[in-house]
């Protein structure tokens, strides 16, 4: 009987295997058969720098000492010196919660474990992407899933009430936070953050939550193609699997996973507002044969109409609208295959 019982619990852990790996193949994007001509056309990409890239531990503020009469002074001095030599720098003592960020991850979790045909109904059609629609080569493919969620629709687009409460609480959190290294950074340029913060409300913030299944392929295809941010400023919770680098001083370097800490990086809008001064850093994620990853990023996007003008003179960018610049990036993309950036507006 107890062989029996033995052989039947083995056979029922053998089954549990099966339907948990079919659940994870049916739950991911059909990149290889939806790009198979880019697959078949293929070309392996250089990789020896990111072979090559040194792990580094990026700039890390304690944002309590913001609350020390002591210590605040140095404190924003620490946020503008990384804004200004990285572009990226880690937070700890933030004031989000972790059981906030646990829950997050949770509920993140369940939704990319979905079968894929299920998976726009958790939000509206648009707001779930994969891969790369403009790509005409696997250098500009992205292996990698995301759920774009509006702050301001955040409430109508969850389909559970578990996931509304969450990223509810976690949008407010992340505007608090990100007010508050608005407030810092605007004061580093001689400026008051209020323009930022009136222009960066919850109808233009959003979230965006990332998946990045095992790739096959990890040396031919990026997790996320090299990029910039096009907003003012952007704050990442991710996992602790490596695979966020930066472009420092013309070599990729690989972030350090800090499972404490949050990053933050300066998006090209505040890069043209601080005439330059804050860096507006190139970053990629690369693919993992292995392991999935997980993050999450709070973007703090004005609306349409706001006018982008450098804090100095000469300036370096011309005025123009947040609305324009996108148009002109996604014209880029769609033409080029890379978006072009800040160049295309310089004075």
């Amino acid at each position: 009987m107890e062989i029996m019982r033995i052989v039947s619990e083995a056979k029922e852990l053998d089954q549990a295997a099966v339907d948990h790996s079919a659940t994870v193949m049916d739950s991911n994007p059909p990149f290889v058969a939806t790009y198979k001509s880019l697959f078949s056309s293929r070309a392996s990409m250089n990789h020896e720098a990111e072979l090559l890239a040194v792990e580094c531990d990026l700039p890390l503020v304690d944002l309590s000492r913001l609350n020390s009469k002591l210590e605040a002074k140095q404190c924003k001095q620490d946020i503008i010196t990384a804004a200004t030599e990285w572009g990226f720098f880690q937070i700890v003592n933030h004031g989000v919660s972790n059981s906030l960020l646990a829950r997050l991850r949770r509920q993140q979790v369940k939704m990319f474990r979905q079968p894929f045909k299920k998976k726009v109904l958790d939000f509206s059609d648009d707001s779930y992407r994969w891969g790369t629609p403009t790509a005409t080569s696997l250098k500009q493919l992205s292996w990698s899933e995301a759920y774009h969620i509006p702050v301001s629709s955040a409430n109508k687009l969850a389909r559970t009430s578990t996931n509304r409460c969450v990223i509810e609480e976690f949008s407010a959190a992340m505007a608090q936070l990100a007010n508050q290294l608005v407030d810092t950074l605007a004061e580093g340029l001689g400026r008051d953050g209020t323009y930022i913060k009136e222009n960066c409300t919850r109808n233009s913030c959003y979230l965006r939550l990332n998946h990045y299944p095992s790739c096959p392929l990890p040396g031919e295809v990026f997790g996320l193609v090299p990029h910039t941010d096009s907003d003012f400023l952007t704050i990442l919770c991710q996992d602790t699997v490596c695979g966020l680098q930066l472009n420092k001083a013309g070599r990729w370097v690989t972030v350090k996973p800090n499972p404490n800490a949050l990053i933050v990086n300066i998006g090209d809008l505040f890069q043209a507002w601080s005439n330059g001064l804050y860096k507006s850093v190139e970053h990629r994620v690369m693919s993992n044969p292995h392991l999935e990853r997980f993050s999450v990023a709070y973007f703090v996007c004005p609306s349409k109409e706001t006018l982008i003008q450098s804090s100095a003179l000469p300036a370096i960018y011309r005025k123009f609208s947040f609305g324009e610049y996108r148009l002109q990036v996604q014209q880029d993309v769609r033409l080029t295959g890379h978006k072009v950036g800040l160049t295309r507006f310089l004075a």
